[in-house]
C-alpha cells in the first residue's frame, strides 16, 4: 500500500475554480494561492445572507491513542460519501499546526484515499494563516515590553503580565524564559511561549463572525494587570488596529479539495486539548449557506472537542449540529482495555471488550447534548473480523447506530454506508442544547463539565486558581464560558487513567482569562500549552528530493 503522501501525489487535482463552482462559489470571489488553493473573499457573504442553512454534521471520537483515530479521515470520507449519494456537501476542517506535523501525529489532512489536497501545502505553511497569528501574537508581546521600556505609562505590573509569546512548533525549551537580559533600562521579566494554536489570537480568529467582530474581540483581550490590579487590554496598548491588520487575509476561509474533487474549507487551527478545537465559524457559516450538508470535526475525544463545540463554537456561530459521528477504532478500544501500545495490531478480544467502557462513556457524553449520533468504526488493515463484529454487536445491543468506515482504503465508496445513516439521523428528533448555563458562577460551570462530562467525583482548585476565581468575580467576568485544557489521553486529567475512570478528582492548576474569545481557559492536570517533541519525532522521517518532491509526511 502506498503511503498517504504517495497516494495524494498520484491523483491529479482540479483547478480550484472548478471546485469553487461545484461549491456554488463564483470564482470572482476567489483569491488564488496557486492553481489548487484559494481564499474566499468575505464579500460573498452579502449574497448568502438570505439563504437557509444546510445540515451540520460533527465528527468526534472516543479517547484516542497517541497516533489519533482518524477523525479527519472520517470527515473527508463522509464528505465524499455524501457526494456519491448526490448530496451537495462541503467539508470544514482545521489547519494543521507544524507542532504535530513534525511531532508524533503527523499531518492533519486525512489519510489513504480520504484526504484533502494539496496535502503537502496544507501541512506546511499553507496560505500563511498560522504564521499571521504568530506574528500578531508576538507584536502584542513586543508592544508590552516596549511600553515597559518607554516609561510604563500604563503602570503595568511586570509580575502580572499574562500574555505569552507564541511559536508554531513543539519546543519545550521555550516554556519558561526571561526577556530583556543585558538590555540597559529594559525591564527583565519572566515570560514564556505557547504553541501558536493555543494563542488567544487563534481563538478569536476562529470565533469571530467578521472583521468588525474580530477587531472588537482583539481589543478587549486582557494581556496584563497594572499595579492597582486593573486589567490592561490590547485597546489600552493602542495596537488593536495593527494586530487586526496582520489578520486581514487570515480571516478569509481557504478552499481546497478532496481526492474525489469535493470542496473543503480548511481554516483556523485551535487544539482541542488546550484550546476550543474547531475550525473557524466564518468558514462553517459560509459553508452552511452554500451546501445542503456540512461536515466538520472537533479535536480529540468527545469530552474535549465535542463538548467545546456544543458549548462554545455553536453558541458563537449561532448554529447547531444535525447529527454527530463518533469515531472508534479497534486499536483504541484495545488500548483502553489495557493492551500495550506496541501490541495493538494483534487480535485481543478480551482487551477490546474491556475497552468498550470508554466508547460507552463517549456515547453517554453525546447523549447529554440530545443530538442523534452514529458510531463509525474506522477500519484498519490489521483489524480482524472477530474484532469488527464485536464492536458492531455491542452497538446493536445498545441500540446505537453503527457503520463500518472503510474510507481510508476505498475513499468515498467506503463511507457510503456511514453517509446513508447520517442522512437518516438528520431527520430524527434533535433536542440540541448546550450543557452550561453562562449565568452560573465560573466555578459552577467548571464543576458541571468535570462531573457531567468527565465523570469526576470532585474538583480541587489550587491556591493560585482560587485567587484567580476571586479576581474573575471581582472583575464581573463570571459570565465567561469555560474552556478546559487537559490531557487528550484520558477522560480524566490523568493520562494514565484509561477506559472510563470513576471517582477521580479533577485538579485545576490555573485559570487564564481569554476575554476576547469569551471564555476562561482552565488548566487541569499536567497539560502544557507548549508541547515538546518525542524521542522519535516525525521530523526525523521527512525528506525532499532534488525535484522538490516531499516524502515521509505521513
Amino acid at each position: 500500500m502506498k503511503t498517504d503522501i504517495e497516494i495524494a501525489q498520484s491523483i491529479p487535482m482540479e483547478p480550484i475554480d472548478k471546485i469553487a463552482i461545484k461549491a456554488k462559489i463564483d470564482p470572482a470571489y476567489l483569491e488564488h494561492y496557486g492553481k489548487t488553493k484559494a481564499k474566499v473573499s468575505l464579500d460573498i457573504n452579502r449574497t448568502l445572507d438570505h439563504l437557509p442553512n444546510g445540515h451540520l454534521v460533527l465528527v468526534t471520537a472516543m479517547t484516542p491513542t497517541k497516533a489519533g483515530e482518524g477523525k479527519s479521515t472520517t470527515t473527508v470520507g463522509l464528505v465524499d460519501g455524501l457526494a456519491r449519494l448526490n448530496k451537495r456537501v462541503i467539508g470544514c476542517m482545521r489547519e494543521p499546526s507544524l507542532g504535530p506535523v513534525f511531532g508524533v501525529k503527523g499531518g492533519a489532512t486525512g489519510g489513504g484515499f480520504a484526504q484533502v489536497v494539496p496535502m503537502e501545502d496544507i501541512n506546511l505553511h499553507f496560505t500563511g494563516d498560522i504564521h499571521a497569528v504568530t506574528t500578531a501574537n508576538n507584536l502584542i508581546s513586543a508592544i508590552i515590553d516596549n511600553a515597559l521600556y518607554q516609561g510604563n505609562e500604563l503602570d503595568i505590573d511586570p509580575e502580572r503580565i499574562t500574555w505569552k509569546r507564541a511559536m508554531d512548533m513543539n519546543d519545550r525549551a521555550l516554556r519558561h524564559i526571561e526577556v530583556s537580559l543585558n538590555e540597559p533600562k529594559a525591564v527583565v521579566r519572566h515570560d514564556g511561549f505557547n504553541i501558536t494554536v493555543a494563542s488567544e489570537i487563534m481563538a478569536v480568529l476562529c470565533l469571530s463572525k467578521d472583521l468588525e467582530d474580530l477587531k472588537t474581540r482583539v481589543g478587549r483581550i486582557i494581556v496584563a494587570f497594572n499595579r492597582a490590579g486593573q486589567p490592561v487590554t490590547i485597546n489600552d496598548l493602542r495596537c488593536t488596529g495593527s494586530v487586526v491588520a496582520l489578520l486581514k487575509e487570515a480571516i478569509k476561509p481557504n478552499l481546497v479539495q478532496t481526492l474525489e474533487k469535493n470542496p473543503v474549507f480548511v481554516h483556523g487551527g485551535p487544539f482541542a486539548n488546550i484550546a476550543h478545537g474547531s475550525n473557524s465559524i466564518i468558514a462553517t457559516r459560509m459553508a452552511l449557506k452554500l451546501a445542503d450538508f456540512v461536515v466538520t470535526e472537533a479535536g480529540f475525544g468527545s469530552d474535549l472537542g465535542a463538548q467545546k463545540f456544543m458549548d462554545i463554537t455553536c453558541r458563537a456561530g449561532e448554529f447547531k449540529p444535525s447529527a454527530v459521528v463518533l469515531v472508534a477504532t479497534v486499536r483504541a478500544l484495545k488500548l483502553h482495555g489495557d493492551e500495550v501500545y506496541e501490541n495493538l495490531k494483534t487480535e485481543n478480544l478480551p482487551a477490546l471488550t474491556k475497552g468498550l467502557a470508554n466508547l460507552r462513556r463517549h456515547t453517554e457524553i453525546l447523549s447529554t447534548f440530545n443530538v442523534p449520533f452514529v458510531v463509525a468504526l474506522n477500519r484498519f488493515s490489521t483489524d480482524t473480523k472477530a474484532e469488527l463484529d464485536a464492536v458492531k454487536n455491542w452497538c446493536e445491543s445498545q441500540r446505537i447506530p453503527f457503520a463500518l468506515n472503510e474510507a481510508w482504503e476505498k475513499g468515498g465508496a467506503g463511507a457510503e454506508d456511514l453517509a446513508k445513516i447520517v442522512l437518516n439521523l438528520v431527520n430524527q428528533a434533535n433536542g440540541y442544547a448546550p450543557l452550561l448555563n453562562l449565568q452560573d458562577p465560573l466555578q459552577t460551570k467548571i464543576e458541571t463539565i468535570a462531573k457531567t462530562i468527565y465523570g469526576a467525583a470532585d474538583v480541587v482548585f489550587s491556591d493560585k486558581a482560587k485567587e484567580q476565581l476571586a479576581q474573575i468575580h471581582e472583575l464581573g467576568l463570571d459570565g465567561l464560558n469555560v474552556c478546559i485544557a487537559k490531557t487528550q489521553a484520558s477522560i480524566s486529567d490523568d493520562p494514565k487513567k484509561l477506559g472510563d475512570p470513576k471517582g477521580f478528582t479533577l485538579n485545576v492548576r490555573e485559570i487564564r482569562l481569554s476575554v476576547g474569545a469569551g471564555f476562561a481557559v482552565v488548566i487541569a492536570g499536567t497539560i502544557m500549552t507548549m508541547p515538546g517533541l518525542s524521542k522519535d519525532p516525525a521530523a526525523y522521517h521527512i525528506d525532499i528530493d532534488a525535484q522538490g518532491r516531499i516524502s515521509g509526511l505521513f
